[in-house]
């Protein structure tokens, strides 16, 4: 299995058999899989309706089961309480766990990620020995980052830290939040300004409510979803912090910041699988039992349309997010077979894949959002009530387009990031760009390629698009330089552009591989899936491209370009969409369950 770096995948060709899918799960991985399913669908599940009463004691007796379980340290290595299955198992444990509700989802993935990785890949050994063995079973963490006026401008906070007169401690003083967990928390990870610092600093800040050491917890947030994900304000009045508990070194809060968000965005989007796979199959049940005109309504063609086109964009959300999983996972193996050491593999691998975790959080984020709005239209009037599952399923999909980053922030650094990785010598961006620049100015070849072979066109379309995105990327590039920062509805077309590409890939190659570990007759329906998936990514491709066009060109190179971008937007043979979704809608129907 070859792996490419971060962002290449725009400029480098994919095989299959270079991807890891989640039919590709180890007997150890399925085993925990069905720990997990059979945990929720005992303990979360029959309580649905507690989580909506904002029932917060329920979700920290949860987090203590799955805790008990062994699941908080599942990417822990054993010598600090943990299970060290990596990350592909962490990925894993994410999916199924969110499954239920948005409020178990949210704690677990607030504790796991940026409540305790920060300690594991930055903490002193000392810090790591005190901490991650209890953070790995019996005590919860939390994240103390966002402020009043610091939200996307995570480095803009005010809250500081001043060295107390003996030199022992630091002295916190200032105000946070929206921190998930902070109700039952013990342990708070603290961003603040030492002096006059460029950056934040972090620390480490033990919380006992009996001795609260100057920290005063707001009331819970009435929020929208997520209820009984406890989420407060944490204000902080001369607390004091052992100068040992500063994480890492003054001034790399910022940091610590950014790469615990690239962790906490690929999990998120993992976070968002099972909890699609569940509304799918409850609409699935509720459509085949409803009956309007005498008919199931999941005989109607405009309900099997629905099935399809949320079935495809979860699917595709799987396909990126076992696909990015295992890239990561082998960065850090790799790392460590250099002489690495295991935090430092893990930090680097993140960093690698740091385009692909924001792309991920978007299109995931936005499939949940899309796929519980289309359960409650499938459940009609019902679904608007909240004795049925899908209002609340909406409800907390959607935090998850703001939390790691706001959706439009992750466009934005996709592109940033990936422009960055180019000026470093790291991705070879303008070569392949000029290439197809040079190409407009030829005359295009006529000749009809054989696509007899099973998604050969859709592969070959996937290696246009990228040619869409080069030729759109390297002319914005070379129009604006480095003041591209300053046109963002440019950036964000781009954005639309590169993350469209990577999901159809994910899909195709997906697909492709079920499909070679299986039969084409067992795969008609992810194959479908596949080229439907594509077909919009195209549309998409066309619409955004045609936009960043007119924005940055006029006269005869604006002609040229929209030429080009016709060209590698154009099939040979365009699929049947409405075909495609009666495939892909009979299979769920059948089944009566999302089974893919």
């Amino acid at each position: 299995m070859k792996t490419i770096k971060g962002g290449e995948f725009l400029i480098k060709e994919v095989q299959s058999e270079d991807i890891f899918i989640s039919e590709e799960f180890t007997e150890e991985q399925n085993m925990m899989k069905e720990a997990v399913i059979e945990f929720i669908e005992r303990e979360v599940w029959p309580n649905k309706d507690r989580f909506e009463n904002k029932d917060y004691a329920l979700t920290e007796k949860l987090m203590g089961v799955v805790g008990e379980m062994g699941l908080l340290g599942v990417s822990i290595p054993e010598e600090y309480g943990g299970i060290g299955m990596g990350f592909v198992s962490t990925m894993l444990v994410t999916d199924y766990i969110s499954s239920a509700t948005g409020s178990l989802g949210t704690a677990f993935g607030a504790h796991t990620g940026i409540g305790t990785m920060p300690i594991f890949l930055y903490g002193t050994e000392e810090q790591k020995q005190k901490y991650l063995p209890r953070l790995t079973s019996d005590i919860f963490g939390a994240y103390c980052l966002t402020e009043p006026e610091a939200g996307s401008d995570a480095n803009s906070g005010k809250t500081t830290a001043e060295l107390t007169a003996d030199g022992k401690h630091y002295k916190i003083n200032g105000q946070k939040m929206w921190i998930s967990n902070a109700g039952f928390a013990k342990i708070f990870i603290v961003f603040a300004r030492i002096e006059d610092d460029k950056n934040i600093t972090a620390f480490i800040l033990d919380y006992d409510k009996e001795n609260p050491n100057g920290v005063t917890l707001g009331e819970e947030e009435d929020k929208l979803g997520i209820k009984a994900s406890s989420t407060r304000q944490v204000f902080f009045s001369d607390t004091l912090i052992p100068v040992e508990n500063m994480l890492s070194e003054r001034n790399k809060g910022f940091k610590i910041a950014l790469n615990s968000l690239n962790v906490g965005r690929i999990k998120l989007g993992a976070a968002c699988l099972d909890a699609c796979r569940r509304i799918i199959t409850e609409s699935s049940k509720y459509a085949t039992e409803r009956k309007q005109f005498k008919t199931p309504i999941s005989e109607f063609g405009a309900i099997r349309k629905k099935f399809a086109d949320m079935s495809t964009r979860t699917f595709t959300s799987d396909a990126a997010c076992y696909r990015a999983a295992k890239d990561i996972q082998n960065k850090i193996d790799e790392h460590r077979a250099n002489g690495l050491s295991h935090e430092k593999s893990e930090l680097a691998a993140f960093q690698e894949y740091s385009i692909e975790c924001a792309m991920i959080k978007v299109y995931a984020s936005e499939t949940s959002q899309f796929v519980s709005d289309e359960g409650i239209q499938i459940f009609g009037g019902m679904g608007f009530s909240t004795e049925t599952p899908m209002e609340s399923a909406w409800r907390d999909a959607r935090i998850t387009r703001i939390y790691e980053g706001t959706n439009e922030i992750n466009r934005l650094l996709t592109v940033g990031m990936l422009l960055k990785k180019a000026m470093k010598g790291e991705v070879d961006l303008m070569t392949p760009a000029m290439e197809v620049g040079n190409s407009l100015m030829g005359v295009p070849s006529f000749e009809i390629p054989d696509f007899s072979e099973t998604l050969s066109e859709e592969k070959a379309m996937i290696a246009k698009l990228k040619k869409a995105f080069l030729m759109v990327s390297g002319k914005a590039v070379q129009t604006y330089g480095m003041d591209l920062d300053n046109h963002q509805q440019l950036i964000l077309a781009a954005a639309e552009i590169m993350i469209e590409i990577y999901m159809a890939e994910s899909a195709i190659l997906k697909a492709d591989k079920v499909m070679k570990m299986t039969s084409e007759k067992e795969t008609e329906g992810q194959i479908a899936m596949a080229k439907l998936c594509l077909y919009n990514a195209v549309e998409k491709v066309n619409a955004n491209g045609k936009e960043a066009i007119m924005y940055f060109s006029e006269g005869d190179e604006q002609r040229m370009m929209l030429m080009g971008l016709k060209r590698f937007t154009k099939y040979v043979n365009a699929p049947n969409t409405i075909a495609l979704r009666k495939i892909i809608a009979a299979k769920i129907i059948d089944e009566n369950k999302y089974c893919f």
